[in-house]
């Protein structure tokens, strides 16, 4: 019985942490897409000839597996094959974060995404308790309790890694289901940039390099030598992290001038629009005259309409002659970019700094969802998107149709056993017809 309740507890516990990983990572590909980019940049493994959509199709794959091992092992479906599988995977994850934790490489693993990040030392810890968790699985399978029959487990199968690929395709050519990032609908330029009063500000200790007589010494402020020495250099360390802004990376330049605009771009009074467009030379065309309808849009109502790119100047005429754009082009950080929208191009609507509509270039609004948001901003201090909805919405939509399926499935199966059982009936009934027809003849 010990062993019984420790088997289902780890089954259990891997269980939610393979589904929670698996969809965190469905509902943002291009986010995972990006964190492999990041391990094989750490690597001699050169991906930047490698097809996107080999990628997105990786990321796709990845999710699919963990979240289908986690409905397996929920389930008790394929105990063998899905308790082996899950303890290779983890073997396999285990390695790489150990080397993750050596090497360190990149900061967050991305194995829950965007919505918890975890340490290098926190993952690799988390792995080795799922690990050890595989093991117990894997080796006392037996004991695993199943929640389906084996007649109806092809349902769980197949409409699980239907979900899955649904729900990753839709949030590819949409945006993603959860924003978890700093840059989701309700987020606040003006505050999210600072460092609220109160929090532990950064700390940074300078040092100089003096020289005299042929001496070279090493000084702080505090001990700042007199004008006998000579100043040779110096170098400036933070000694205390401190308070981090959600949107501690974010600013925006002139390329023309060089001048820091940020406060122009995402912190004025009043609407702005903001076209978020990583890569130019990648962006997708096919909606511009969207674009070009919403830029004309910002001009009749007066307000900025400004393209936010890492591209060069040449990337930015060509896309200028290919869409005949006519707004602003200022420059931001790539990697910033491609974290304010997973979108190329996306567009962002602001009021008085925050967010308050984000859209992919596939769903640009109509003249009259703008207009709605904006009187509805107008009259409301701050909106905010509330995933409360969307989270009971996704658990429903993977319940619902899997229960009536399972339903649908046991009906099924009870009428041909109820057809089969009518038939023998009948069949005895016959044999025994004929044999008092054989008594009475003999």
């Amino acid at each position: 019985m010990l062993k019984q309740t420790a088997v289902n507890t780890c089954r259990i516990l891997l269980a939610l942490v393979f589904i929670f990983s698996g969809f965190v990572k469905a509902i943002d590909p291009m986010g995972t897409v990006y964190k492999l980019q990041d391990y094989f940049a750490a690597t001699p493994v050169d991906v930047t000839s490698v097809p996107m959509w080999i990628l997105i199709g990786c990321a796709v794959a990845l999710s699919t597996i963990e979240f289908s091992l986690g409905i397996f092992l929920l389930f008790g479906i394929h105990k063998r094959l899905t308790t082996r599988t899950t303890l290779l995977f983890m073997v396999i994850m285990t390695v790489i974060t150990v080397w993750i934790f050596i090497k360190n490489p990149v900061k967050d693993c991305g194995c829950f995404g965007d919505a918890i990040v975890l340490s290098n030392g926190q993952t690799l810890l988390k792995n080795i308790v799922l690990l050890s968790c595989a093991v117990i699985v894997a080796v006392w399978k037996d004991k695993i309790v199943r929640f389906i029959t084996k007649e109806s487990q092809w349902i769980v199968e197949n409409y699980t890694v239907i979900f899955i690929i649904l729900i990753s395709s839709w949030c590819i050519y949409d945006l993603p289901l959860f924003d978890f990032r700093p840059y989701r609908i309700g987020a606040d330029f003006r505050q999210d940039m600072e460092i609220p009063e109160g929090e532990e500000q950064p700390q940074f200790e300078t040092t100089f390099l003096m020289e005299k007589d042929g001496k070279v010494k090493e000084f702080t402020i505090d001990n700042y030598p007199d004008s006998t020495w000579t100043f040779v250099d110096s170098k400036t360390v933070q000694t205390s992290k401190g308070y981090v802004p959600p949107m501690h990376d974010f600013s925006v330049e002139d390329p023309n001038t060089g001048d820091d605009i940020t406060e122009k771009t995402v912190k004025s009074d009043g609407f702005t629009f903001l076209l978020i467009a990583p890569d130019l030379a990648s962006a997708n065309d096919g909606s511009f005259g969207d674009i070009e309808r919403i830029y004309e849009y910002s001009i009749d109502n007066k307000y900025p309409f400004y393209c936010l790119t890492a591209s060069d100047k040449e990337a930015q005429d060509i896309w200028r002659e290919k869409t005949g754009a006519e707004y602003n082009f200022f420059f931001a950080d790539h990697t910033t970019l491609k974290t304010v929208t997973r979108s190329n191009p996306g567009l962002l609507l602001l009021k008085d700094g925050q967010i308050i509509g984000k859209w992919s270039n596939n769903f640009l609004p109509k003249d009259e969802e703008l207009e709605a948001l904006t009187k509805k901003a107008n009259q409301e201090r701050t909106i905010k998107q509330s995933y409360t909805r969307r989270a009971i919405l996704s658990i429903l939509w993977f319940i619902i149709p899997l229960f009536i399926l399972t339903i649908a499935d046991r009906i099924w199966a009870w009428s041909r056993y109820l057809k089969r059982a009518t038939r023998i009936k009948e069949w005895k009934r016959k044999m025994k017809k004929q044999k008092q027809e054989n008594n009475e003849n003999t």
